[in-house]
């Protein structure tokens, strides 16, 4: 009976993940070959939000986008777990006693052929060149230059690449 009830938990939870991602695909524009790799991906807000061709979001995965504003994810990219890309955040420089806080926007852009790795955050107004590595466990809060490496608090380049055609 255990195994049962497990395997029928197990195929209503895929059921219901491919419902959600459906829907996703309804409210956003999202290119038929892009994937959705894993369970628990999120996709939230009233902005655009750009999901490019053969590109494919790993598990636990967020995007947040705000009315007005866009996140657009290129042509052949690899988005790790867990990583959570944002075009809305608090004003850092702002006073928090002061309610309602003060909030920054920017779009997020993300080019072709880009590799991020697991638990990376993206905030605002980034925009990701081409070609680029982004390593595990960064925060990206500047743009960063195509065909190169980067990782860190704050994402930092690393190197250029070395073997780009």
């Amino acid at each position: 009976m255990g195994k049962l009830l497990f395997l029928f938990i197990g195929y209503f939870l895929k059921f219901y993940q491919k419902k959600v991602y459906d829907n996703y695909k309804l409210m956003y524009e999202i290119d038929e070959t892009f994937k959705f790799n894993g369970k628990d991906v999120i996709l939230v807000g009233k902005g655009r939000i750009i999901l490019g061709k053969n590109s494919y979001i790993g598990i636990g995965c967020s995007i947040s986008s705000n009315l007005g504003f866009l996140v657009e994810i290129g042509e052949n990219c690899a988005i790790s777990h867990n990583v959570r890309i944002y075009n809305n955040s608090y004003d850092s420089d702002s006073n928090f006693n002061i309610i309602p806080r003060k909030h920054k926007y920017g779009n997020v852009k993300i080019g072709n052929g880009v590799w991020i790795g697991s638990n990376v955050v993206i905030l605002p107004n980034v925009t990701i060149g081409d070609n680029s590595v982004i390593g595990a466990n960064s925060v990206v809060v500047k743009d960063i230059p195509s065909n190169s490496i980067c990782s860190g608090i704050p994402c930092k380049m690393i190197r250029k690449k070395s073997n780009v055609h």
